[in-house]
């Protein structure tokens, strides 16, 4: 937990400021409905934290409410399955490639039977499979301990949340048979989905997502405790994979727009990172009807715009973001 007296008062603290200002107000989208307890979230909470790569903090609104990961969490357990199986291994089972579709679309691909990529709900399950441990504990253990690196502290899970995601997750259930129907994934679904299922409803603020943002911006290192959360080798993978397919079928517009390396999570998470300089972390839990955070989007619309983040912006070589 990082303490506000570490917030660092500052021109991009104004900036956040006054975005969050200008976005409170908007009440466009919904709350996403589909998992009965996050229907019960307070629509007007919302928060904006930076972190840059060398610790600085940046945060205004709601930083210290907890919610539940979501999709987020894709991004760092398929990191774990990288490490541990290597990446060629990795793509026999789950591909890179962006979808078009819902993120909880039924589809693999036609041709190899994998899901699209890892950031899409059948992609995300084949790839928490492959999470190394001798049973469904040591497993979860594990990947709790993986999560604690690039938070800094332990992290629980919010039991409602699990357990009204494994009650009602009958199309996750589906897209599991389907996957071993082709080989994907093995005998021991109801196991696979219960983990898929705990590692979504870890429970997290703004402010922690914003230190898991930075600790990929800074090749894998957490900027506060200067632990490797992930080998340097995979960080390229896991961001290119964020950068095509994080946003769902929003991907392509996102990439036009912003230009950043990005992860949304149905519970209004967002997390965007810019390679060694930041990580950016948004939550507010009104979706659009793609199941990103309406709020989170323009604010990281704004921010990319202002002080040129988009990855091809060096380009122009016209402005740069000095943390300040």
């Amino acid at each position: 937990m990082i303490d506000e007296s570490e917030v660092i008062r500052s021109p991009l603290l104004s900036v956040l400021e006054d975005l969050h200002i200008k976005y409170q107000q908007l009440q466009e989208g919904k709350l996403a409905n589909y998992i009965p307890e996050l229907a019960k979230v307070n629509p007007d909470l919302f928060s904006i934290c930076v972190m840059t790569t060398d610790g600085q903090v940046f945060a205004v609104g709601d930083c210290q409410h907890l919610f539940t990961i979501q999709s987020i969490s894709k991004v760092f357990v398929y990191g774990m399955a990288l490490e541990e199986h290597g990446r060629e291994y990795v793509l026999t089972k789950v591909g890179v490639e962006p979808t078009g579709d819902a993120f909880n679309s039924i589809v693999l691909d036609e041709m190899s039977k994998r899901p699209y990529n890892p950031m899409v709900n059948a992609g995300a399950i084949a790839i928490t499979s492959l999470i190394k441990g001798s049973g469904p504990t040591e497993r979860l253990n594990r990947m709790l301990e993986m999560f604690k690196k690039y938070i800094g502290h332990d992290i629980f899970i919010d039991i409602s949340v699990f357990m009204s995601e494994r009650t009602t997750g009958h199309r996750n259930r589906a897209m599991a048979h389907l996957m071993l129907n082709f080989g994907m994934i093995d005998q021991k679904i109801e196991e696979v989905l219960d983990l898929y299922f705990q590692q979504c409803s870890l429970m997290v603020n703004c402010q922690d997502l914003a230190v898991m943002a930075a600790t990929l911006a800074n090749n894998g290192i957490n900027p506060i405790t200067r632990e490797q959360a992930v080998k340097s080798d995979y960080v390229r993978d896991i961001l290119s994979v964020m950068y095509t397919c994080g946003m769902y079928n929003f991907a392509g517009e996102w990439a036009y727009k912003v230009g950043l390396p990005a992860k949304s999570g149905v519970s209004g998470g967002l997390i965007v990172v810019v390679p060694n300089k930041m990580g950016i972390a948004v939550f507010s839990p009104l979706l659009d009807e793609r199941g990103n955070s309406v709020r989170g989007v323009k604010v990281c619309e704004e921010l990319s715009q202002q002080y040129c983040l988009h990855i091809f912006d060096y380009l122009r070589g016209s402005c740069k973001f000095n943390g300040n």
